[in-house]
């Protein structure tokens, strides 16, 4: 390939514009794969090595997110984030409250978690509020988004773009470093051009914990602002939205049980939150064999309690998220809290041929004929209103079953049952593991902490290194039992993986091949001597990649291209580097330019045209704010 050496330059950028344009040409196209195609295509011209184009695989940065996904994975599946959702919103009664209560909660919590993962988190919280509120979503999932976005930018791991332009700038600073070492050898220590090398290489370095934060949470704070007092007059109110989340679904009846731990001993029904539950109406509570119906509101709960709803699957769901609150079936297979990580909520339609029919569910032996226990049941047209143990068995009863794993592949086709289907979206939580979950992660946030606390990374080693901590607080989670490993690896985004993996080889393409240092010439040669129309300049360009395309990809690509622009303007680097970093990672004017855009999108009834009425004005402000900062905090 010696022949088209000359051309590497063009060849990359090619590669480059074509993964650009096919993600614009074709919205189907996985982004991953066009960017494994981009890496793959510059690798077989021989632009870069094999060992440069998958060395993204191996990169700190990529090991990172996938633990700290993992992390997340664990604190949901033990039920610490509906603690939180609980303690977070629970008492809250208006929008404008909750979005209050949201701004600092999810600017805190992004600003020391993968803001993808915040979101993933708090979605579900916020769509159950609005559930029992009657609000609808698209009010308030996308400021959840946009914040978690913005508090992103406070630290060096609230989101996975500084991660990776930080892995970009140990990997260049390190190969500069030596450089400036063979330099010194044929120049001597007293070169003058060798020391301009080793300013510019210093102030190339890889970021600490906080240092993004003095202009990232100024521009955190404009933009919270912005969302309290501006947001709500942008933001569209779906009230189809509210519809989708009533109660037009089949309604069964339950029993749960008060456990001796459930921490809503001695509260009010009132209070405690089960009076406001959509598609729910709690019928009686059997204490003690006497039976209090109808039921106050002001009614306290006691242990030992076993209360009669009638609800919603997504209803029933919720409540079993409760801890000390369980389903009133069988004792022996619903209390073991070591083997909840076993269980699967599924339904299933009573055949006529079944030899259930004809029985209540109390003789019915469940769990000696199919391993599973009768949580609530379902009789269309009919109101059930007697307790789940009296209820007499009629073909085409529909039955939700806490079963095990093969329940589904080993009964979907017996003769006994018309339909067996797991209930999507459920999940077991293990309640007797969330503060030791908890108490993971605030282990990782300390770790974090102290390793990258300016001035200490010297001083403690390999401790400092943000994949060390995270891999090792995932393998805890696994470890000490609050995340199974299949949930472990299945909570791994593989597509954000090998998106950020081939931008970095295409990246590098760009920089080896010698394309960076033709753009920025061309850049400095049309600006001119101005460093501040430069740093717009740069700015402006990664907005508008970022809306258009992946913001890790864009990162990956483009702070290359900012060390060139300072190298060959000869300005300080850290301002462009800093510029691009915090670009990449506030895209707010598409849903398709960061993923948590993306992922508030169906559950919010979002369409293209909100981002761009609401996110528009916010990156305006956002921009301003950022481009007066950068150069007062790392000057030219």
């Amino acid at each position: 390939m010696a022949i088209l050496e000359p051309f590497f330059p063009w060849i990359a950028i090619a590669a480059t514009v074509s993964v650009f344009v096919g993600l614009q040409a074709r919205r189907g196209v996985p982004t991953d794969l066009l960017f494994i195609l981009g890496a793959a295509f510059v690798t077989a011209v021989g632009i870069i090595t094999p060992e440069e184009a998958f060395r993204g695989l191996a990169n700190p940065a990529v090991v990172t997110i996938g633990a700290l996904l993992v992390v997340a994975e664990g604190l949901r599946r033990t039920g610490v984030l509906d603690w939180v959702g609980r303690h977070l919103l629970g008492s809250i009664k208006t929008e404008r409250g909750a979005l209050l209560r949201l701004l600092a909660t999810l600017l805190a919590a992004s600003s020391f978690m993968l803001n993808t993962a915040v979101v993933a988190m708090m979605a579900p919280v916020v769509v159950d509020w609005c559930r029992r509120r009657q609000i609808s979503p698209s009010r308030l999932l996308l400021p959840v988004s946009y914040l978690a976005i913005l508090g992103g930018t406070c630290t060096l791991v609230g989101t996975s773009t500084t991660l990776v332009a930080n892995a970009i700038l140990d990997s260049e600073y390190r190969q500069r470093q030596l450089e400036d070492n063979q330099l010194a050898v044929t120049l001597g220590e007293d070169s003058p051009e060798l020391a301009r090398r080793r300013r510019f290489t210093t102030a190339s370095k890889p970021m600490t914990l906080f240092e993004i934060g003095r202009v990232g949470l100024p521009c955190a704070l404009v933009g919270a602002t912005f969302l309290f007092l501006l947001a709500p007059r942008l933001l569209p109110n779906r009230t189809d939205m509210i519809e989708q989340l009533g109660e037009q679904r089949r309604e069964y009846l339950l029993e749960m049980h008060v456990q001796r731990e459930c921490p809503l001993i001695g509260q009010s029904i009132e209070l405690a939150g089960l009076r406001h539950l959509p598609g729910l109406f709690l019928i009686e509570i059997d204490r003690d064999g006497e039976v209090l119906t109808p039921v106050s509101p002001h009614e306290r709960i006691h242990a030992g309690d076993r209360m009669v709803f009638t609800g919603v699957v997504s209803t029933i769901v919720d409540l079993e998220k409760i801890p000390g609150l369980v389903p009133a079936a069988d004792s022996t297979f619903e209390f073991q809290p070591t083997e909840r990580h076993q269980r699967r909520l599924t339904e299933a339609v009573l055949s006529r041929t079944s030899p259930l029919i004809g029985t209540t569910v109390r003789k019915a032996n469940f769990r000696h004929l199919y391993n599973a226990a009768v949580v609530a049941v379902h009789r269309n047209g009919v109101r059930l209103t007697n307790k789940i143990g009296n209820i007499q068995l009629e073909p085409g009863d529909t039955l939700l079953l806490q079963t095990r794993d093969e329940f589904v592949s080993a009964h979907r086709n017996s003769r006994d049952f018309y339909l067996v289907s797991s209930v999507e979206g459920w999940q077991p939580r293990l309640h007797h593991k969330a503060t030791l979950a908890a108490a993971l992660a605030i282990a990782l946030i300390l770790w974090l902490v102290i390793g990258m606390w300016p001035g200490l990374e010297g001083l403690v080693g390999n401790f400092s290194s943000p994949a060390l901590a995270a891999t090792t607080i995932a393998a805890l989670m696994v470890a000490t039992g609050c995340l199974r490993v299949a949930d472990a690896r299945a909570s791994i985004d593989i597509r954000i993986i090998l998106t950020i993996a081939g931008a970095l080889g295409l990246g590098h393409a760009l920089l080896s091949s010698g394309a960076a240092t033709m753009i920025a010439t061309a850049m400095v040669d049309v600006i001119g001597d101005h460093p501040y129309l430069l740093l717009v300049a740069v700015y402006i360009l990664t907005v508008l990649l970022t809306e258009a395309i992946s913001n890790n990809a864009v990162a990956a690509m483009l702070v290359p291209l900012a060390i060139a622009v300072a190298w060959e303007g000869g300005y300080n680097p850290r301002p462009y580097i800093m510029a691009i970093t915090l670009a990449a990672s506030l895209s707010f004017m598409t849903p398709i330019g960061y993923q948590t855009n993306l992922m508030v999108m169906g559950p919010g009834g979002y369409r293209p045209v909100d981002y761009a009425r609401c996110g528009t004005p916010l990156a305006i402000v956002i921009g301003i704010t950022a481009l007066i900062l950068i150069p007062r905090v790392w000057p030219f």
